[in-house]
């Protein structure tokens, strides 16, 4: 099995590598549009902030809980269904998970979606789903398909020239065991470099991305940028590139050039920020995150994506000791979360933000590291009862009924949307709402038809798949 499983892994990648080698060779996107004009809808948002669980965020652990049973020895997996017991919040009909008390506190400002599903993917279950939710399509493809921010960077361009329209925090790309896996899928793939994301993995370091070494004046910054656009014109990748593909990178190195150059790079310096203020979002690098996201935001950045961020076994990712990491993602999570949504209103902002707490999928009861764990095991060692507190959570993968909570532009205020079964499985019964429904949602929102479509190498490419997602009309106020 782990060889089989091994064997689909390379197979996976090396068709995403092959992808992305074949779209910087593809000639420049073609808007469909210009053939037949789509009527976008009337914007309610202006900017959208993205906030990633990346991981598998278990909705019964936070935003839908179910029946609650604490642990103790001998306990019954079926009875194991919330480990949080459910607390009020400012919305009379809305209760989430303890732990989230300061999320609660701003429900009345939010939509929540407790009914999103999507599609078993089978093997390489992570990397699959990220790629599907951050895309809208599924792996692999025959192109390096654009990210959901690369999207609206190349349909919406900048809300401020000098601020990148999209940037991604918290997520390191390497050293975390599925670079490739998470580099497929953030990129701007066939709309060339100039539309893909700042990468800033650690925000508190952010500031030095944008600041010219010490000693580096004007004119010596210059002959730098002059002397790395020659090298770039002769890298070997240069034979690989399509012109137009070339001409992007440049592109892209003139708005570095004039972020770099520009006193509007004060916005990623996070030692700028009052120390009371700063204070309120740290809980370490996600919470600093949700803090450069609002600073970042105020400035005019388009989309940004902040991220708990995904490694293999790791936060979301609970396969052991689930209750406990869950605990401790709660206290990451809830003050910044709170705070930006807070903030945002405060400085007039939230009306035309878009704020999304998402995961790839949600999670349900399994006992793993026990006899009876997997499927070859259950058919001779059926495991029942809790043994030890690290099996007290919701380790398995589930896509059946997921939670989405938005907040800002221009979504209804404390709004209950869809339901899951209370009783496992706790699949959607009400309003299931598909990747491709959500990103219609979302670029409703952003005032991008769903239909808008682009042509690569002779093929319709469309912002939601096959232009067929529906946005979520009930939603918005």
């Amino acid at each position: 099995m782990k060889q089989a499983a091994s064997l689909q892994r390379r197979e996976f990648l090396s068709k995403l590598a092959a992808a992305g080698t074949a779209t910087l060779a593809m000639d420049a996107p073609r808007l469909l549009a210009a053939d037949n004009p789509i009527e976008h809808p009337a914007a309610t948002a202006d900017s959208c902030i993205l906030i990633w669980m990346g991981g598998g965020m278990a909705a019964p652990e936070t935003f839908d809980p179910k029946q609650y049973t604490p642990f103790e020895v001998g306990l019954p997996v079926e009875k194991m269904v919330s480990t949080f017991p459910a607390i009020d919040t400012a919305v009379d009909q809305i209760k989430i998970c303890e732990g989230l008390e300061s999320i609660a506190g701003v429900m009345d400002r939010a939509t929540l979606i407790r009914s999103a599903v999507q599609p078993d993917l089978g093997s390489i279950l992570h990397s699959r789903h990220q790629y599907h939710w951050h895309t809208g399509y599924v792996p692999p493809q025959t192109v390096a398909c654009p990210h959901i921010g690369s999207w609206m960077a190349k349909v919406l361009g900048p809300l401020n020239p000098v601020i990148p329209p999209f940037i991604n925090i918290g997520q390191r790309l390497e050293g975390v065991g599925e670079k490739e896996e998470l580099k497929a899928f953030t990129t701007a793939g066939f709309f060339g470099s100039e539309y893909g994301p700042m990468n800033l993995p650690f925000p508190n370091e952010a500031a030095k991305s944008v600041m010219p070494p010490d000693g580096m004046n004007g004119q010596r910054f210059a002959n730098r940028d002059r002397l790395f656009r020659k090298l770039i014109d002769r890298s070997p990748q240069r034979d690989y590139q399509s012109d137009y593909h070339q001409q992007s990178m440049l592109r892209s190195l003139d708005n570095a050039y004039r972020l770099l150059s520009s006193p509007d790079r004060t916005a990623f310096d996070l030692t700028q920020e009052p120390k009371e203020s700063f204070e309120k979002y740290d809980t370490g690098r996600f919470g600093q995150g949700c803090l450069l996201a609002r600073r970042l935001v105020e400035s005019g950045a388009r989309f940004v994506e902040v991220t708990t961020e995904y490694v293999p076994f790791l936060h979301w990712d609970t396969h052991a000791e689930g209750h406990n990491t869950v605990a401790r993602m709660h206290r990451e999570m809830d003050r910044p979360i709170a705070q930006l949504i807070r903030d945002l209103e405060a400085r007039g902002l939230l009306d035309r933000t878009l704020v999304i707490i998402a995961s790839e999928f949600s999670r349900d009861a399994i006992i793993e590291g026990t006899p009876g764990s997997n499927a070859n095991d259950q058919a001779t060692h059926k495991v029942d009862k809790l043994g030890e507190m690290k099996h007290y959570g919701l380790h398995r993968h589930f896509t059946g009924g997921t939670s989405v909570v938005m907040f800002g532009g221009g979504v209804k205020q404390g709004f209950l949307y869809g339901k899951t079964a209370d009783e496992r499985p706790l699949v959607a019964i009400e309003n299931p709402v598909t990747i491709s429904d959500l990103h219609a949602t979302i670029m409703t929102a952003m005032g991008i038809s769903p239909k808008t479509g682009f042509e690569i190498e002779g093929r319709p490419f469309y912002v939601t798949q096959d232009a067929k997602g529906v946005a979520v009309r009930d939603i918005f106020a």
